[in-house]
């Protein structure tokens, strides 16, 4: 009975290094082009010919264009559904529950020019919207919110959830995603505020102090609300 051939180890590990290599390449030039393009003026063509791959490698690894896109979209960014257990453990500060969630977030100013080009793709994504961004939110961002809800409701004590919680944790957010949102900006106003991994993990740290500040405001406002007594309204005279 004959063997089914194999290749040998170095050639095996050669092969899957080139296989990923190659569907890498493919990616970062999909994101470049549909950032700059969108979906609908880019075609599989040029992202090949781009990525210095055929054609059907986009098939065999991707599927087709639209799951190139998608992995375009979602890869670069795992996003903080992914890592929830970075901020929703128990037992843990409100400090180690901030950093944990801003850990997560602040990861992808890391990625350098990686995360500008993603960044750009979402902007496209949002002006030429293919439903991607959608699905974004629904198996995403929302269980992500959901997941803050829920320790800042920890945190506060709070039984059930509220309109200020909801305030409060689109806030805390948006702490981070305004560094995302303005990079090009800081960077011409400032670029030492984020020039590298230490200056991200700096500013990372303030992130803590401003959101834990924010907490401990929300949470003495509703301690204020609470105690004030309850007064009937005066009656008009006759």
């Amino acid at each position: 009975m004959e063997k089914t051939p194999t290749l040998p180890a170095d050639d095996a590990r050669r092969t899957r290094s080139d296989g990923a290599q190659s569907r890498e390449r493919l990616l970062l030039a999909a994101i470049r082009l549909f950032a700059e393009q969108g979906f609908a003026r880019t075609s599989t063509r040029e992202i090949a010919l781009a990525a210095g791959t055929n054609i059907a490698s986009i098939s065999y690894y991707f599927g087709d264009k639209a799951g190139l896109y998608r992995a375009a979209f979602t890869e670069p960014s795992p996003g903080c559904e992914s890592n929830l257990h970075a901020f929703t453990a128990t037992g843990v500060t409100l400090r180690e529950t901030l950093a944990g969630f801003y850990g997560v977030m602040m990861a992808d100013l890391k990625r350098g020019d990686l995360a500008r080009l993603s960044m750009r793709l979402w902007f496209r994504e949002m002006l030429e919207p293919t439903g991607v961004w959608d699905e974004e939110i629904d198996n995403g961002i929302k269980p992500a919110h959901a997941a803050l809800m829920m320790v800042l409701g920890r945190h506060l004590g709070l039984a059930t959830p509220d309109d200020d919680l909801q305030r409060l944790a689109f806030s805390l957010v948006g702490l981070a995603v305004q560094l995302m949102v303005t990079r090009d900006v800081i960077d011409r106003i400032n670029p030492l505020l984020l020039e590298n991994d230490a200056a991200i993990d700096a500013w990372m740290a303030r992130l803590v102090d401003y959101g834990e500040a924010m907490v401990n405001a929300e949470l003495a406002r509703r301690k204020a609300g609470a105690a004030q007594p309850i007064t009937k309204p005066r009656k008009k005279k006759a």
